[in-house]
């Protein structure tokens, strides 16, 4: 009996021994990773019928029977090929290759290698020791996560960056309770070196998204923001093979060295605890206990490695990286525990994202085409609902409106909102602002001016409405000037006025009056 058809009733048994336990067929299958359906067969058969169906079984055809000589020549050849090359080998070499699940192919070559005793045989890399690189020359650096438990019983997710300095064994870890940027790596960079106080001349790492956009037949293309970073510092970069881990072990060891030594069963309080537990855990354990594979101390070794790093001068780094955050259908953001809005209206669709970047006690919101959408002071409050007055209303609808109803006040108004346009694209903010001008200008000057002005504006490129105002007041000045003093009609004089010509007024004496007033 080979070992499959023992396994088979070995199972065969533990089933009829489990239902006389009283267990259901249900719960039978989920403990042996069955069909129910199965169990239920399989407990109406005695042992002879289970003998005659392990027989049937052995001898039905394999409906990829006839490939088996070209799956055992490449089996034989190359041991630790995979099901699914094989699969992808069968297809390419047979044209008449049916239309098979992968899990059929997989069943397939399992029975090939028993059948024919080749054994899946991987391949072994081969490894030979390395000298100890001189003191100074190089660095390694990884990154970890790890749930942390918190005092209510929950889990905090922790990231953590490690970097260790290969001669001596010193090593280094700092934690963030997010994801790592390409921003926040370079964060990193300043605080190992400012902890080892000296720069190293190489540092070895992983290709990582933070820091690698591609790479090109060993040309690494790095992220802006730590190209930028690595441009104003003196160390060289070296970035492993993709999928070679082992190129730099020393830090993969710090890695889970971290993991099993300093987190394990540690509870999370805050992030700024967390990190200052780390520098006492190096300090006490880390880097104070000999080294495995030394046998020193690496703070000890470090007295050495200190002296051949380079000078580190501090370095203030400003976040100028835009970080894509979701917004919800309400019109706000979530940013540090409280909600920010944008104008009612932006929100259009599900998973519309924006760009959040902090600068100076505030956030600035882009759209996904990096135009700036609104500015929030930070709050130090959590939970809040920090929100602009102008943000209640739909800005985009009633912006609309505004370009429509003043391109509506000249003859060509398709004219009017090319114009119009291009102050929008000019300043886009300040759009409503232009046209406010516009329109109270208007409302003080007739039609045939109007278009002059607008005609003129257009021609000249003129895209401030202060201007625009200022051009249809020259305009209207001009038109004033312009204008011929009207001569009144003379009409000439009757005969009876013509009599009266020479004729001399009565006069008054005085001395009358003086009489009247006296008397």
């Amino acid at each position: 009996m080979n070992n499959k058809n023992l396994n088979n009733w070995i199972m065969y048994h533990e089933l009829h021994r489990l239902y006389r336990l009283g267990f259901s067929n249900t719960k039978i299958a989920n403990f042996l990773v069955m069909d129910a359906r199965t169990v239920g067969k399989y407990l109406t058969m005695n042992e002879q019928e289970y003998e005659h169906h392990l027989v049937r079984i052995s001898e039905r055809k394999k409906i990829l029977s006839g490939y088996e000589t070209f799956v055992v020549n490449k089996l034989t050849e190359f041991q630790d090929t995979p099901a699914a090359q094989i699969h992808d080998w069968l297809k390419e070499c047979h044209s008449d290759f049916p239309e098979v699940s992968p899990r059929t192919v997989f069943n397939f070559v399992m029975y090939v290698r028993q059948k024919h005793n080749i054994p899946f045989v991987p391949a072994v890399r081969e490894y030979f020791p390395i000298e100890e690189l001189p003191y100074g020359d190089q660095t390694q650096v990884d990154f970890g996560d790890y749930n942390m438990r918190t005092s209510s019983g929950k889990r905090q997710k922790v990231k953590f960056f490690a970097m260790v300095m290969s001669r001596s064994r010193m090593k280094f870890v700092w934690f963030l309770n997010k994801p790592f940027t390409a921003q926040t790596v370079s964060q990193a960079h300043e605080h190992s070196f400012n902890f080892f106080g000296g720069i190293p001349k190489t540092i070895v790492y992983d290709q990582d998204r933070t820091m690698v956009v591609d790479e090109n037949l060993g040309d690494i293309i790095l992220t802006h923001a730590f190209k930028q970073y690595t441009k104003s510092r003196s160390f060289n970069l070296h970035f492993c093979r993709k999928a070679d881990p082992e190129s730099k072990g020393k830090v993969e060891n710090v890695v889970q060295y971290v993991k099993k030594n300093f987190l394990y069963n540690r509870h999370y309080s805050d992030l700024e605890t967390l990190n200052n537990e780390t520098i006492a855990w190096l300090a006490r354990t880390a880097n104070y206990l000999p080294h495995n594979s030394t046998k020193k101390s690496p703070a000890t070794e470090f007295e050495i490695e200190k002296k051949h790093l380079a000078p580190y001068v501090p370095m203030a780094l400003q976040n100028k990286e835009k970080k894509k955050y979701t917004l919800r259908k309400d019109n706000t953001i979530n940013y540090k525990s409280n909600f920010y809005t944008v104008p009612q209206g932006t929100y259009s669709a599900i998973n519309t994202d924006v760009l959040v970047v902090e600068k100076d006690g505030c956030i600035e919101v882009y759209s996904i085409k990096n135009e700036l959408i609104t500015t929030h002071k930070i709050s130090s409050l959590k939970g809040k609902i920090i929100s602009n007055t102008n943000h209640r209303r739909d800005t985009s609808k009633s912006l609309d409106d505004m370009i429509q109803k003043t391109a509506n006040s000249f003859t060509d108004s398709e004219l009017a909102v090319k114009y119009i346009l291009k102050i929008k694209n000019k300043v886009p903010r300040y759009t409503r602002d232009h046209l406010q001008v516009i329109l109270k200008t208007l409302s003080n000057i007739n039609k045939e001016t109007a278009d002059k002005t607008l005609k003129f504006c257009v021609e000249n490129n003129i895209l401030n409405a202060y201007d625009w105002e200022h051009v249809a007041h020259v305009f209207v000045e001009k038109k004033e000037s312009n204008k011929t003093i009207e001569t009144p009609d003379i009409k000439p004089l009757n005969a009876i006025a013509n009599k009266k010509i020479n004729e001399s007024p009565q006069l008054s004496n005085i001395n009358d009056y003086e009489d009247i007033i006296n008397n």
